[in-house]
């Protein structure tokens, strides 16, 4: 990658901006797409900002493991691509790739499974070796799913035991193959949208440090807190708590590490514009921007219906809807009885199946129909003049940047490095 200093430097460098009076937010972005992977990395050129590219296993992950959804991208691919969209933008700034809620039974199909303790840590442990070969800056250790709580909390003291246990394997690895340093990432968003305790928050941090330090482990960069936000659908249910997130913020701050908020899509400009001024550290947006490439390729597809000789149209958002809704994954983001509903159920209801194509239809761009489609569309729409691809591309460019500048972004990599002398 382009980048100048490694994540903890920038952290560093956060902190020297901050107590000479800085206020700002940073921002973590899911890959949901190639061409949201383009649209961040142009927008924080002309900005001038850093920017996280946060992978889940779903999304990315190693082919043994059955590679990620997004681009059949297992972690050198994903890095590769990444690599060639800079070259191609001639992208200079500072783009950090970041593996999001790794950890055992991260992946859908683990979790379901069922697998054992041992083989969970395992194949988690063999991604995120993956993870540093590759090249990643940043790596989020999450053991908080386990299918023996499936009905509760993975209790407090095991999750810092395996978050130790985990750090500890990956910097032995690192050391012994001579690997560039990464960074570190504690903790989860409680799933219910509620909030973490400030006591309980800080009693983590504290006892995670400590048993790190006895490892002669350094403190984490983040550590994840929850101030209320939840996504559900395509808005943000839950309820955001200022004076929760300032306490979490100070908390982190006594051990240097920076808190990170997830689950922020669909929050107000109001809630966002406050976040710098609250200390948040970093916030994580991912399904959101899913949906804005979604809604663009839709609304392309009327324009083609009104332009394009009906004989020669796609089937683009017929295909997308059907792959949307037999991927099941809607499952984990609806609410009341649809969650269980089957899939023929569902196609049944055209009101339903918008609304899961508007939630999910990122999860289809790679299936070969859809993306045969999405093709043939973008194809037939610049025969008669409309450019299909920078169409997306500028939506997704405006909503990432409703992020950028409420959270004080804009010049942000300009003052990381001077700060460093860089």
């Amino acid at each position: 990658m382009n980048n100048k200093i490694t994540i903890t430097e920038m952290m560093d460098a956060a902190k020297i901006l901050k107590q000479q009076g800085e206020k700002f937010t940073t921002l973590g972005i899911g890959p949901m797409s190639k061409p949201l992977i383009k649209a961040v990395l142009e927008l924080a050129q002309e900005k001038d900002f850093p920017i996280m590219l946060i992978a889940s296993r779903n999304q990315v992950d190693s082919d043994e493991f059955g590679h990620g959804y997004v681009m059949g991208w297992d972690q050198d691919r994903f890095v590769a691509d990444v690599k060639a969209v800079e070259e191609e933008i001639g992208f200079t700034g500072l783009c950090y790739l970041c593996r999001d809620h790794g950890g055992p039974w991260q992946r859908d199909e683990e979790r379901k499974a069922g697998l054992p303790v041992d083989e969970a840590m395992a194949r988690c442990i063999r991604s995120y070796k993956h993870d540093m070969e590759a090249g990643f800056d940043l790596l989020h250790i999450d053991p908080t799913k386990d299918p023996e709580f499936a009905m509760g909390t993975v209790p407090f003291e095991l999750v810092i035991d395996r978050t130790v246990e985990i750090i500890d394997e990956l910097e032995k690895f690192r050391k012994e193959k001579g690997l560039a340093p990464v960074g570190y990432e504690a903790g989860t968003e409680e799933t219910n949208g509620g909030l973490t305790s400030v006591d309980a928050f800080s009693s983590f941090i504290d006892t995670l440090v400590e048993k790190l330090a006895e490892k002669g482990i350094k403190a984490p960069e983040f550590v994840v807190g929850q101030t209320g936000t939840l996504t559900r659908l395509t808005e943000n249910v839950g309820n955001f708590n200022r004076e929760n997130a300032a306490l979490l913020s100070a908390n982190a701050a006594k051990h240097g590490v920076g808190v990170k908020e997830h689950n922020g899509d669909y929050l107000s400009d109001k809630i966002l514009l406050e976040h710098p001024v609250l200390d948040i550290t970093a916030m994580n947006v991912a399904p959101e921007f899913g949906t804005v490439e979604t809604r663009a390729y839709l609304e392309l597809a009327k324009v083609e219906e009104r332009t394009v000789a009906k004989e020669k149209q796609s089937k683009m958002a017929e295909e997308m809807a059907i792959d949307a809704v037999k991927s099941e994954r809607w499952r984990k983001w609806m609410v009341g009885d649809t969650a269980t509903a089957t899939v023929e159920e569902v196609l049944k209801d055209k009101e339903l199946t918008a609304q899961i194509t508007d939630i999910c239809g990122h999860y289809t761009y790679e299936t070969p129909a859809v993306k045969a489609e999405i093709e043939k569309m973008l194809k037939n729409l610049k025969e008669v003049g409309v450019d299909g691809e920078a169409y997306v591309n500028y939506q997704l460019k405006n909503s990432i940047d409703r992020y950028a500048f409420c959270f004080g972004m804009h010049g942000l990599t300009s003052k990381l490095l001077k700060a460093l002398g860089k």
